[in-house]
């Protein structure tokens, strides 16, 4: 029988909570636990090269974790590597370096100063100088989903009705509606993060484990068995139970 799964959702920069998420997650399942990252793990913050090196460090080590990309890990990729501050999907027309999203803690955590009105070809070379380059191939190269059992992993959810291998890059890290509002059951139970709430609730078909670390609240790992769900914290296991039932 396949053992607990456990996934972290969006961290955004708070390298201490997610070394308290890997401890609970160690206390639970131990060393070797699989933990699957949600993506979003710079911004924000004022941690995102501590985050990315404990998760780069931690793969090349060969633990079991799966870490997966999200927008804002994408963002940081484009703007390091080619100079791009704005994403089509952003509707507000903000760019990366927008107090919103981020990017401006994201630098300053690899000693970068910048800020959105700045002279944008000197924050590009010196972000280009000062961010690692396997930082930013160890998040380029990030898998988008992850498949097991009758889960599915990715960061910000799928298209309704679209096949996994159909479905578009831009969905699986931005998508918010007709995922959110999506009724039915889909394939498999869906977990991602990207829309943040007060704290992580399972919808029946979907679980949303963004509780809003990047906006100052806790970061809570989950644990998938069979087909219960739990958060974990300093006292353990709390059941997470559907608060809807998806019409069949």
């Amino acid at each position: 029988m396949m053992g607990p799964i456990y996934a972290i959702g969006d961290i955004h920069g708070y390298a201490e909570r997610l070394e308290a998420a890997l401890a609970w997650v160690e206390t639970d399942g131990g060393p070797d636990a699989h933990i699957v990252f949600l993506g979003d793990y710079v911004d924000r913050g004022p941690e995102s090269r501590a985050v990315v090196e404990r998760l780069r460090t931690g793969v090349a080590e060969g633990r079991p974790w799966t870490v997966l990309r999200g927008n804002h890990d994408r963002m940081f990729c484009r703007f390091v590597q080619g100079g791009v501050v704005h994403d089509d999907r952003i509707s507000s027309g903000h760019g990366w370096l927008n107090a919103a999203l981020g990017g401006v803690k994201t630098l300053a955590s690899y000693g970068v100063a910048a800020d959105e009105f700045g002279p944008m070809d000197r924050i590009w070379a010196a972000a280009r100088a000062a961010v690692p380059a396997d930082h930013i191939a160890f998040l380029a190269d990030r898998p988008l989903t992850y498949q097991t059992g009758t889960s599915l992993f990715v960061h910000a959810g799928i298209r309704p009705g679209v096949a996994l291998a159909d479905q578009e890059e831009d969905d699986l890290v931005w998508i918010r509606e007709p995922f959110l509002s999506h009724p039915n059951p889909f394939e498999w139970l869906i977990v991602h993060g990207h829309t943040a709430l007060e704290h992580p609730v399972h919808y029946g078909n979907r679980v949303d484990l963004d509780g809003g670390t990047g906006y100052g609240r806790p970061l809570s790992p989950a644990v998938f068995e069979g087909d219960r769900v739990w958060i974990l914290g300093p006292k353990g296991r709390t059941a997470l139970d559907p608060i809807t039932a998806v019409a069949q």
